[in-house]
């Protein structure tokens, strides 16, 4: 084979189905307990209500985009729509 027919069959094999899309859909990987924790977040929840150990869990969850804070003081969290 030539050189340029070995490029074509790279780029071919290598290249996205669509040309537009680079990613087609993704998850964020959690763990049970965020899972569990996930579960309780079905309507807005005051973070101060939550174990600490909770909030430790959550602050993970919001640097993940899977949990939004709303607030500064007496802060609010709320799961996010994909969960």
């Amino acid at each position: 084979m030539k050189i340029g027919e070995l490029l074509m069959n790279f780029q071919e094999a290598h290249s996205p189905k669509s040309k537009h899309a680079l990613i087609d859909d993704f998850e964020i990987w959690t763990t049970l307990e965020e899972a569990e924790i996930l579960k309780k977040l079905t309507k807005p929840v005051k973070l101060k209500s939550l174990s600490e150990h909770e909030q430790f869990k959550i602050e993970a969850m919001i640097r993940k985009s899977l949990v939004t804070k709303v607030g500064m003081e007496d802060p609010t969290v709320v799961a996010n729509e994909k969960n």
